[in-house]
């Protein structure tokens, strides 16, 4: 596993958050139909900055940025140099999530960016319901889901033939899981569009 700055420790379980090079254009594009593009950028990086901030206090797991674009990413001053880094690489959302999931070590957690109510107890309750299952997720109120875990042992996942983005992309996901055992934790609102804005 690739990081720019840090070590990435298996002692401890894996949080990875995925980052986005907060540029305006470049990041919540639909947030930006509504509020403009240098605004949505700014609320971006805040909202990365407090999120940052609030996870990586907590002992119990080590936190790990899955940053992009890689190489933009991996050099960028944006993100606190104390915390390692992993390039998220090629592909859609589903084959990137796949590959830092198989990468990390484990137990792992793997959250998005743009969900302002994550706090420590969310994460906590997550890495708990692990435990006695192969994989974990936390729905979206939009139908999709802002939390991905995979415990020791556990093979790694294929996110195949999901329409991201939609209504219908946990179903999809938990459908091509097979006889996974998997736990389903806390319900939280990404922010896609102005009316989600806290």
């Amino acid at each position: 596993m690739a990081a720019s700055s840090g070590v990435i420790l298996a002692v401890r379980p894996t949080l990875i958050i995925m980052v986005k090079q907060p540029g305006p254009g470049r990041v919540k594009t639909r947030l930006a139909r509504d509020i403009g593009h240098i605004a949505a950028a700014a609320w971006y990086r805040r909202q990365c900055r407090a999120l940052i901030r609030r996870l990586s206090r907590d002992p119990r797991w080590q936190v790990v940025l899955a940053v992009s674009p890689d190489h933009q990413g991996m050099m960028s001053r944006v993100w606190p140099s104390a915390l390692p880094r992993m390039a998220q690489g090629p592909g859609d959302i589903g084959e990137r999530m796949a590959r830092l999931l198989a990468a990390a070590p484990r137990p792992a957690l793997l959250i998005g960016s743009d969900i302002p109510g994550i706090t420590q107890a969310h994460i906590a309750r997550a890495f708990r319901a692990l435990g006695g299952h192969d994989m974990v997720f936390g729905p979206a109120e939009d139908g999709g889901f802002w939390l991905v875990g995979l415990n020791r042992g556990s093979r790694s996942p294929r996110f195949a033939n999901i329409r991201w983005s939609g209504p219908h992309t946990m179903a999809e996901t938990l459908a091509g899981l097979g006889d996974r055992r998997i736990a389903i934790t806390d319900t939280l609102r990404d922010v896609d569009c102005a009316a989600d804005l806290p």
